[in-house]
């Protein structure tokens, strides 16, 4: 199965794994999953990190390196889930978290996230158990 996990889900598996519940932690770890983690997720990270905030310690690069190295798999934006955002219901205002969800649907894959707000976008996002 290819699962998106969004930007929290990818901090905790990288900083905070004691958040994650157990039944995800396995999905996470297990290999007949692709656990992907978007260009969009780093982009978040990069442009809070450069805001320079203290409660935000997280290096781009050093993210994106350690889900690497987790056997995290990268999704790129592409034009065609972009173009998504033109038809997507303004459920949610968060521009990161419509273009994951534009990849979602663009790509057919399940969508992990803790925003319950995200699961009206479609039955392909659910929230983390």
């Amino acid at each position: 199965m290819r699962v998106l996990i969004d930007t929290q889900i990818l901090l905790y598996a990288i900083y905070q794994q004691q958040k994650i519940p157990s039944a995800m932690q396995s999905r996470l770890s297990n290999p007949d999953n692709d656990i992907l983690f978007s260009a969009v997720s780093i982009a978040e990270v990069a442009i809070k990190s450069s805001l320079g905030r203290s409660d935000f310690p997280y290096p781009p690069e050093e993210v994106a390196d350690a889900a690497r190295a987790m056997g995290f798999v990268e999704l790129s934006l592409g034009a065609r889930a972009a173009i998504r955002l033109a038809d997507l219901p303004w459920h949610h205002r968060d521009p990161f978290d419509r273009l994951l969800i534009a990849q979602t649907l663009e790509e057919g894959v399940r969508f992990v996230t803790t925003d319950r707000l995200l699961t009206r976008y479609s039955d392909l996002i659910e929230l983390m158990s």
